[in-house]
């Protein structure tokens, strides 16, 4: 009973989360491996150069970062929420958030519509190739008038002997210049009758009359590239559809909750990772003949965003578990995107502040973090409409 116990409880970093089994703890070893090996050496050339290299995220599929939530016919490992979670966590833990969203969004908040609604066929098609990284995605749904309200959009989809015909434009779209395939919001009833009319279409890089209008020059996230997106009479086969014709709001809304949870998560990990790197600062850094470190109000203050941060890395945990469980956590996930993305962003502030001058400049690591987590309180779901969804709820 005493060695079942220790197994249990114990990992390779100290006790383990309740939430956890092994298997998570094993991927999370896996995934912070990868990231200092593999990520931080080479995190500024990419955002310098405006994306992350293909051949890493042939590498990141190769070492199954890609299939997490897949299962195994698809070369997947068939985990649970809480396996995005750790990969999420890990990767916010990098510092370099824009590799970590070029990941997560190809992992979490677009291919999940080709699993989630794509028809067998479909799925046969383009699964093996997403989870090894071969096929990149990306999720075209918001425009420039319409964001977290999807029932907006205005992008058509017009049916036609030939197929679908898509006009409009997509903004703000990650993974958006170098992703191979695109799942794509459009109206195909009538522009003005809401969220009934809303269908999900797969289209390829390539396709006729779909080009990259222009990539978005952004305060953060350099390393992930980010595009406006432009259908000129687009056209795409019958079968291009994701679902059912009128079903894609409903598809868009039920992964909200698992894009939250993520980004929830990313945003602790991020979080934790400006400390750690604050807290090793201040114990060097010098003034008035001591180190930072010894300033209570400093000292204090620093342990004060640890409580915090560990409360919201609970919050997401806790979320995530119940979400594998099969329940109804848009209350909590709602929660969870709200907190992580404005506590985020106090942490940051926090620690740019006590670096200093260091921390105003392009040298340095926080600086790059503190404009990363901004968009945190946006991207998602902003923090006023993940406030709504909770107070509706209370």
């Amino acid at each position: 009973m005493d060695d079942v116990t220790s197994k249990e409880t114990t990992g390779a970093n100290g006790p383990r989360s309740p939430f956890f089994t092994e298997e998570h703890e094993m991927l999370r070893d896996q995934v912070r491996r990868f990231v200092e090996q593999e990520i931080k050496p080479y995190g500024d050339a990419w955002e310098q150069q405006g994306f992350v290299p293909r051949e890493v995220l042939r590498r990141m599929g190769a070492l199954g970062f890609f299939g997490i939530r897949y299962p195994e016919v698809y070369g997947g490992s068939d985990m649970d929420t809480l396996g995005s979670v750790v990969l999420a966590e890990e990767l916010g833990r990098s510092t370099f958030s824009g590799v970590a969203i070029t990941a997560l969004v190809h992992t979490d908040m677009a291919s999940v519509h080709v699993f989630n609604s794509g028809t067998e066929v479909q799925k046969q098609r383009w699964m093996r190739k997403i989870i090894a990284g071969e096929t990149i995605c990306a999720v075209a749904v918001t425009e420039p008038d319409a964001g977290s309200d999807v029932k907006g959009i205005r992008t058509t989809a017009r049916r036609s002997d030939a197929g679908y015909v898509l006009n409009g434009t997509k903004m703000f779209i990650t993974n958006g210049v170098h992703a191979d395939l695109y799942c794509v919001a459009a109206k195909t009833g009538d522009v003005d009758s809401g969220s009934k009319a809303v269908t999900m279409f797969l289209i390829e890089k390539g396709a006729p009359g779909f080009r990259v209008g222009r990539a978005l020059d952004k305060h953060g996230w350099r390393s992930s590239d980010t595009a406006e997106l432009i259908f000129d009479n687009c056209l795409v086969p019958h079968d291009a559809v994701l679902g059912d014709e009128g079903s894609g709001f409903y598809a868009i809304m039920r992964n909200f909750q698992n894009e939250r949870t993520v980004i929830g998560a990313m945003a602790m990990g991020e979080a934790q990772a400006a400390l750690d790197l604050t807290i090793a600062y201040l114990k060097t850094r010098k003034a008035f003949g001591a180190p930072l470190w010894e300033k209570q109000a400093i000292r204090q203050r620093l342990a004060q965003r640890a409580a915090e941060v560990e409360a919201g890395r609970q919050m997401v945990y806790s979320a995530a578990w119940r979400d594998a469980q099969g329940q109804d956590v848009t209350r909590e996930v709602s929660m969870v995107k709200a907190y992580c993305g404005e506590l985020v962003n106090s942490v940051m502030y926090d620690c740019v502040q006590f670096h200093g001058g260091m921390g105003f400049m392009r040298e340095s690591a926080i600086e790059r973090m503190a404009r990363d987590a901004r968009v945190q309180a946006i991207g998602g779901g902003a923090t006023e409409v993940m406030l709504e969804e909770v107070a509706k709820r209370l």
